[in-house]
């Protein structure tokens, strides 16, 4: 078989895959969009109308937040997790890697049985104490379901950090600290752009959980499945479904600019 011959075999079924799973769909997605009364102005009125801008920077600022403290935790853990063996590390960290087994309607419901009405916090701490079904429960349950996909990027990346630079600067007489500032965050800074990256984007798109937790939670994932299945409005659920993936792509593309290629091969 000639190189040529290989190379199209090989190209032939990703152009496929490409055209059909991905590029008609979103070709069609976007036309559904301006297929109302609206036209391209739909995104004028997601602008204009406060339920959906509101709707959109809630999604945004949850997704940031969580991200941010999946990076702070994560990275904390993977750090000594790395860097020290001791009796239980592995069980300690199969249950800190748990959460990717399970679902997002099934970490719903696990923040609904410590916050919900019934939940632990309510029963065992004096005052109500509710919050599952509010954006902080939504907040815990998506950065129940982040802080693994983060630790297992953060500690393949330590295993590759060369420890002659920290012997370097222990010898040059730097505090433990200054070798995490100025040594150790600056070589995972790739990976961490990388991780936080893919953790907004999966915050962003996340359903089940803000399904489950649906009571007092306003999230686009949320107002796309209402307007799609209770309103009957496609073009809508369109259009929001297109805001949404922009605003993830953006993004994502700014991660990648900063990070190199560690983004693409995460992702």
């Amino acid at each position: 078989m000639s190189d040529r011959t290989f190379v199209t075999a090989c190209l032939v079924p990703l152009a496929v895959f490409a055209l059909a799973f991905l590029a008609l769909p979103l070709v069609r997605l976007v036309q559904a969009s301006f297929e109302s009364e609206a036209g391209w102005h739909i995104y004028l009125q997601i602008l204009q109308t406060p339920r959906y801008l509101e709707t959109l920077v809630n999604t945004v600022l949850v997704s940031l937040a969580v991200s941010l403290a999946a990076l702070v935790l994560a990275t904390t853990a993977g750090l000594f997790l790395a860097r020290n063996r001791f009796i239980g590390r592995g069980l300690l960290l199969s249950v800190l890697t748990l959460p990717l087994a399970f679902p997002g309607v099934v970490i719903g419901f696990l923040i609904i049985l410590l916050g919900g009405r019934q939940g632990l916090f309510n029963q065992l701490l004096p005052g109500h104490i509710v919050f599952a079904y509010s954006l902080t429960g939504l907040f815990l349950g998506y950065l129940y379901f982040s802080i693994p996909r983060v630790l297992l990027t953060v500690m393949a990346a330590v295993e590759k950090l060369d420890p002659a630079l920290e012997e370097a600067a222990r010898t040059l007489g730097a505090s433990p600290w200054r070798i995490v500032i100025d040594v150790i965050l600056p070589g995972l800074a790739p990976s961490l752009i990388a991780a936080g990256a893919i953790a907004f984007a999966t915050a962003m798109g996340a359903f089940g959980t803000a399904f489950t937790l649906a009571t007092n939670i306003d999230v686009l994932p949320m107002v796309i499945y209402t307007e799609f299945t209770l309103s009957a409005n496609i073009a809508m659920a369109s259009a929001l479904s297109v805001m949404l993936g922009l605003v993830t792509w953006a993004l994502l593309y700014i991660a990648r600019s900063f990070a190199g290629t560690t983004v693409a091969a995460g992702g």
